[in-house]
């Protein structure tokens, strides 16, 4: 996936989580239920934000930014911020 893809599935995400939390506001949705995809949505939205981080550092090194992988959530979930 490139930089344009990573972006994308970003914004994907994001709107997801806006309207699930829209959704809870307006008692469409159970409590479990969204807690359970917010925090889904977390994780993947870091593991994007992950690799987006990591392709650019290569470019800046001036190295190609290949596919460097998803990280698995409890790598990506384990960082100090």
């Amino acid at each position: 996936m490139d930089e344009k893809g990573i972006l994308a599935r970003i914004d994907e995400y994001v709107g997801e989580e806006q309207r699930l939390r829209e959704r809870y506001r307006r008692d469409g949705l159970g409590r479990e239920e969204e807690h359970r995809r917010l925090a889904e949505l977390e994780v993947a939205l870091d593991q994007c934000w992950d690799l987006l981080r990591r392709r650019r550092a290569r470019l800046e090194a001036g190295e190609d930014p290949g596919e460097p992988g998803v990280r698995p959530p409890d790598e990506v979930e384990g960082y100090l911020q």
